[in-house]
This record gives C-alpha cells, sequence and structure tokens, in this order.
C-alpha cells in the first residue's frame, strides 16, 4: 500500500511541477502574460509541498528518484500538451528513468 501511495504522489507532484513549468514557460515565451505565470509559481509552490508527503523521510531518495519521474512525465506532457513526439533515444532514456525509480525508492533495504 506504501508504494501505491508513494506512486501516487509522485503523479500528483509531476502534474504540478511540470504543469507550473509549462504555465511560465507559456506565460515567458509565448506571451500569453503574467497571470500564466503567476499561476505557473503557485503550482510549482503546490509541488514543493506535495513532495514532503512521499512516505520515505529521505530527502535525498525523493528528490533524486523524482528527477525520473520529471524526465519521463516531461516527455509526455510535450506530448500531451505540444504535439511533441519522442523518439527512441527519448524513450529508452525515460525507460532508464523509471527503472532508476524503481530502484531508488522500492529496492529492498537492510
Amino acid at each position: 500500500m506504501l508504494v501505491l501511495k508513494s506512486v501516487g504522489l509522485f503523479v500528483v507532484a509531476a502534474l504540478f511541477e511540470i504543469g507550473g513549468a509549462w504555465l511560465v514557460w507559456q506565460g515567458v515565451r509565448e506571451h500569453r502574460g503574467w497571470l500564466w505565470v503567476g499561476a505557473g509559481v503557485l503550482a510549482l509552490g503546490i509541488y514543493g509541498f506535495v513532495a514532503t508527503l512521499q512516505p520515505d523521510a529521505e530527502f535525498g531518495r525523493i528528490l533524486a528518484a523524482y528527477g525520473g519521474v520529471f524526465v519521463a512525465g516531461s516527455l509526455a506532457w510535450g506530448m500531451a500538451m505540444d504535439g511533441y513526439r519522442p523518439d527512441w533515444g527519448d524513450i529508452m532514456g525515460a525507460c532508464i528513468c523509471l527503472a532508476g525509480i524503481g530502484v531508488i525508492m522500492y529496492a529492498p533495504r537492510g
């Protein structure tokens, strides 16, 4: 059950961080305005809070694993929101990152 909670929190955190960064990008790079930037900053702040809810107490482990979530999630976000089409290197890299998350977060520890 803790693994499911952890995975769910990683997904929620990814939505807020990647979504927040995307909103800032849209506000600044696509000239959509400061309201978009402000919404992005708020979402990024919520991401920081959600990350603290992970069952594991090790900050370094959580952020290291989240890096892999960010890689895979960013590619998925780009596909959904911007029509990005990843190549085989993107897909393989994301798969390696996801495998790394499994090792970092869920490998048995003694």
